[in-house]
C-alpha cells in the first residue's frame, strides 16, 4: 500500500437552523457559542487564532483557525488527527473544517460543514471517519436546538461518561429503559428533571429540558474499540445551571455507573 496521503476523505452536513447570519455565526465562530452546543472549545476569535476542542478524559485537538470571513465562513484545521485514532506519526494532512453559512428566506440560515483530510487508505483512516461522522451527527440537531430556544445564552455543560463492556445498541437501549424515553415528541419526567424527547438516532437520545432549568441533556453509546462509551452529556443555561451542574453532575454518574450491563 502506498504510504503517500493521496486518499481523501470526506464529510459533509447540513442543517437549517433559525436566526441571522450573525446569530448562527456567534453559534459557530465564538468559543461560547461552539461550548453551548458542541464540545467544549477555547477559540481566538481570528484568522491564524488557535483552537482547541476537548473531548473528555484528557483527550483534547488543538487547531488553527484557517478561515475568518463573518458571518459567512468559518475554517479551521487540525493537525493531529492520527493520534486522536492512535496511530501517531502516520502520514495523513491536516483535517480541514469549513462552516458555511447562508441566509434564508423567512429568517433561517442554511449551514453546511464539510470536514476532509487525505490519508494513505488504511482502514484505520475510514473507521476513525466513519465514527467522527457518526459523533457529530447529533450535535446538528443540538446547534439548532440551541439557536432555536438559547440562542445567545452560554451554557454550563454536563459530562459524565462511563465504559462498558457490552455492544453500543444493547447499552442505548438500557440508557432508554431507565429514561421511560420511548418516541420522539414524548413528555418526560425522569431523575428529577422534566422535559420533551427532541432526537433517538441509531447511537444517542436527545432531551430538551424545562425543568428544574432549561436546557439539552443527551445520552449516547458508541463503540470504544471493543468497548462502549457510555455518556451523558448536558448543556444547561439560566443562572442556576452552574449549582445545578455541580449537585447533579456526580449523581448522574452515580446513575450511570449503576445501569446493569446488558447481557452479551
Amino acid at each position: 500500500m502506498s504510504e503517500r496521503p493521496d486518499v481523501r476523505y470526506s464529510m459533509e452536513f447540513t442543517v437549517e437552523v433559525p436566526g441571522t447570519p450573525e446569530q448562527v455565526w456567534d453559534a459557530i465562530a465564538t468559543a461560547r457559542g461552539i461550548s453551548s452546543w458542541f464540545l467544549r472549545t477555547d477559540l481566538e476569535e481570528r484568522e491564524g487564532g488557535a483552537i482547541v476542542a476537548y473531548m473528555g478524559e484528557g483527550i483534547d485537538s488543538p487547531g488553527t483557525v484557517t478561515g475568518w470571513d463573518p458571518p459567512k465562513r468559518f475554517a479551521y484545521e487540525e493537525p493531529d488527527w492520527a493520534s486522536l485514532a492512535g496511530h501517531e506519526g502516520e502520514p495523513v494532512t491536516p483535517l480541514a473544517t469549513e462552516f458555511l453559512v447562508a441566509a434564508q428566506s423567512g429568517g433561517t440560515c442554511v449551514v453546511r460543514v464539510v470536514s476532509s483530510a487525505f490519508g494513505t487508505g488504511a482502514e484505520w483512516e475510514r473507521e476513525f471517519f466513519e465514527g467522527v461522522e457518526r459523533g457529530w451527527t447529533p450535535f446538528f440537531d443540538r446547534m439548532r436546538l440551541y439557536l432555536t430556544h438559547f440562542p445567545g445564552q452560554r451554557a454550563t455543560q454536563l459530562d459524565v461518561s462511563r465504559t462498558m463492556e457490552a455492544p453500543p445498541g444493547p447499552v442505548l437501549q438500557a440508557m432508554r429503559n431507565a429514561l421511560g424515553v420511548d418516541a420522539v415528541g414524548q413528555e418526560v419526567a425522569t431523575r428529577g428533571v422534566t422535559g420533551q424527547v427532541e432526537r433517538i438516532g441509531q447511537d444517542d437520545v436527545l432531551l430538551r429540558v424545562t425543568d428544574p432549568v432549561p436546557g439539552l441533556l443527551g445520552f449516547a453509546a458508541f463503540d470504544n474499540g471493543g468497548s462502549t462509551a457510555a455518556l451523558v452529556q448536558g448543556h444547561l443555561f439560566s443562572e442556576a445551571a452552574p449549582a445545578f451542574v455541580e449537585r447533579e453532575q456526580p449523581a448522574w454518574k452515580s446513575w450511570l455507573d449503576s445501569l446493569p450491563v446488558p447481557a452479551t
